[in-house]
């Protein structure tokens, strides 16, 4: 075969055999992500830096807890998306803090919202006002954050807020909604940026905090996690969201070191990126490739 013509079948193979191989692999993540929603509930920790955004897909019904903050609206914007989201039908806004809420008005533009829910807390700043803007012009109202509300996630699913337990704080932290999710036999702690004070009001209350993953308050800050509450908790994995060298120091040494006691799995934004776990009801393991 003269040299020319080796050269062009050549290529045309290797092209040939990089279409398959592509669409092979097109074909195949189709169907995990078919099979992961499945019976089972779907978790993503979202990379949003130095802020917080949780995203729980459960029984074809999606809940969104915070949306990071507004120098990574854009990032949350297209992960939803590249996961199929067109509805999300509950939204909690933990607190009015702009690394919780910096993306909100953005998702509230670009989704279809069933229920918004927040803490009786307010803000002054520009990003919460964008917030009651664009909920304002879909006119969604915000339904107040109460312990023992409860968000209807279909069967063998439930979700109930457990805070804030008080009207009125000093600290904004302390009005964060903590949810405590279930699936089966998977128990999930979301926790906001909830410090010692609140802490100590949800072990006064008798609520049943024990998890098997808990979302780290306050991005692992040393005022949060105390000895006493990760001991209600007693966590096996331990999920804290923060940006790669942020000016706070998150996580604090004291908070790892208290869940290294426990033995708990940690993962880290700043360190793994965006973080997915996935139950099926009795075990919960965490999704790679993310």
């Amino acid at each position: 075969m003269p040299k020319k013509n080796w050269l062009k079948y050549a290529l045309i193979c290797v092209s040939l055999i990089f279409v398959i191989v592509c669409t092979t692999i097109s074909y195949k993540s189709t169907i995990k992500t078919s099979l992961d929603l499945e019976n089972n509930m779907v978790t993503h920790f979202i990379d949003v830096g130095q802020g917080d955004c949780a995203l729980i897909q459960v029984n074809n019904k999606n809940l969104l807890i915070d949306s990071g903050t507004s120098d990574s609206k854009q990032k949350l914007i297209r992960y939803l998306k590249k996961n199929n989201i067109t509805k999300l039908d509950y939204i909690v806004a933990t607190h009015p803090h702009e690394d919780h809420i910096g993306g909100m008005a953005s998702v509230i533009k670009n989704f279809e919202v069933g229920e918004f829910y927040a803490p009786k807390a307010i803000s002054s700043t520009q990003t919460f006002n964008d917030m009651i803007d664009a909920l304002r012009a879909k006119n969604l109202k915000i339904k107040i954050a109460t312990p023992n509300t409860s968000l209807n996630l279909g069967p063998n699913a439930t979700c109930v807020m457990l805070s804030p337990n008080k009207t009125t704080y000093d600290n904004l932290n302390n009005y964060s909604c903590t949810l405590k999710i279930s699936y089966k036999n998977s128990t999930y702690l979301f926790t906001g940026d909830i410090e010692t004070q609140a802490e100590q009001e949800l072990i006064a209350n008798g609520y049943d905090l024990s998890a098997q993953v808990l979302k780290v308050a306050h991005h692992g800050s040393k005022t949060s996690s105390s000895k006493e509450f990760l001991a209600k908790v007693s966590p096996k994995i331990a999920v804290i969201s923060c940006g790669i060298d942020n000016d706070y120091g998150h996580p604090n040494r004291e908070t790892l070191d208290r869940l290294k006691r426990l033995n708990t799995i940690v993962y880290r934004t700043d360190l793994d990126k965006t973080i997915v776990l996935i139950s099926d009801g009795t075990k919960i393991k965490k999704l790679t490739g993310n």
